[in-house]
């Protein structure tokens, strides 16, 4: 668990209740849920609306990430990486199957297939790098299904004002039904504001930055494999990986 992004979140929809105890008011006058359905469901159209629906639902499911991040295994990746360059340098390729059987990564264990099939160095590259380009492709899409939400969520939200206030124009002449337009118009654009700004985009971009630590982590891997291809020195691809793994 990501205590520091769950932290943040309470922290930040916190203030913005606790702002409105400090100045007097009801925290019961945040809650509409005329506006909060104009927002959140108009959001949720716009965004659809502009993304297909597989990239749609994997952006969704992306969220546990921010809170449930990957466990950083860098060291043990570099216990194991100095094991294949080791073995495949001293035994031959073949005997770093038994390590492509045991890996659960993916990517892993595309790499070590294509070390154990003899494929060049350079073409090694070719195809891991082609890999990684087609996944950040894949995720980018998904990511950016809450920098919309982000986008459309303030714009909505004065969409969500504008109905309220017309709402308010057409009860004049009865002044107990003013009160109730009045905060869903003020209410809805606090809700576009804040969830743009205090959900979407951090969101956002705290999954831009899980998938370029990702990113990075294959690019390595696609340099280690290339390395042990060619038939490099354990100890100098440990020293050529030590940056990445700062």
């Amino acid at each position: 668990m990501d205590w520091g992004s769950l932290a943040g979140l309470l922290l930040a929809f916190s203030g913005v209740i606790f702002g409105q105890m400090l100045e007097g008011g009801n925290v019961s006058a945040l809650i509409q849920p005329a506006a909060f359905v104009i927002v959140v469901i108009g959001t949720l159209g716009a965004v659809l609306l502009q993304t297909r629906l597989s990239s749609f639902l994997r952006g969704i499911r992306m969220v546990r990430l921010v809170f449930s991040p990957p466990k950083d295994n860098r060291q043990a990746m570099a216990r194991d990486i100095y094991i294949w360059s080791a073995t495949a340098r001293r035994e031959g390729f073949l005997k770093l199957e038994p390590y492509m059987d045991a890996a659960t990564d993916a990517f892993v264990i595309k790499g070590l297939r294509l070390v154990i099939d003899g494929f060049e160095p350079g073409k090694i590259r070719e195809i891991l790098e082609c890999d990684i380009s087609a996944y950040e492709m894949l995720e980018r899409q998904a990511i950016k299904i809450w920098e919309a939400a982000g986008g459309y969520s303030p714009t909505i939200g004065i969409l969500g004002a504008v109905l309220g206030l017309i709402h308010v124009m057409e009860n004049l002449s009865e002044p107990s039904k003013l009160g109730s337009g009045i905060a869903v118009a003020f209410v809805a654009t606090i809700y576009g504001v804040g969830l743009a700004n205090l959900f979407f985009l951090p969101i956002g971009h705290k999954l831009k930055t899980l998938l370029g630590d990702e990113v990075r982590r294959r690019e390595m891997l696609t340099e280690v494999f290339s390395d042990i291809a060619t038939g490099d020195n354990a100890r100098v691809i440990d020293e050529r990986i030590e940056g990445y793994l700062k």
